[in-house]
């Protein structure tokens, strides 16, 4: 699946709309606690240490689900713009 279509609505919510036609509309607040909750848990080291690279996904992963897209890698690491 992926997004072909996103439109702003008020209080911040997201219409997004999948390749399969599905559409939903989500607080993007939601969307970013999610997300945070992932993160938190690489703040403890033993946890962050656990990383490994994902041969499906191209990019680093931990066993949460949290994974970095891999231009963010390669942008973070090289100093370079992410090109679209």
């Amino acid at each position: 699946m992926f997004l072909i279509d996103v439109s702003p609505m008020e209080n911040r919510t997201l219409q997004l709309t999948i390749a399969d036609g599905f559409k939903q509309s989500s607080t993007w607040m939601k969307l970013l606690k999610a997300i945070l909750a992932i993160f938190t848990k690489l703040q403890e080291d033993a946890y962050f240490r656990q990383v490994r690279v994902s041969f499906y996904f191209r990019t680093i992963v931990w066993a949460n689900g949290a994974d970095v897209c891999p231009d963010v890698l390669y942008s973070f690491a090289s100093g370079q713009p992410i090109l679209i």
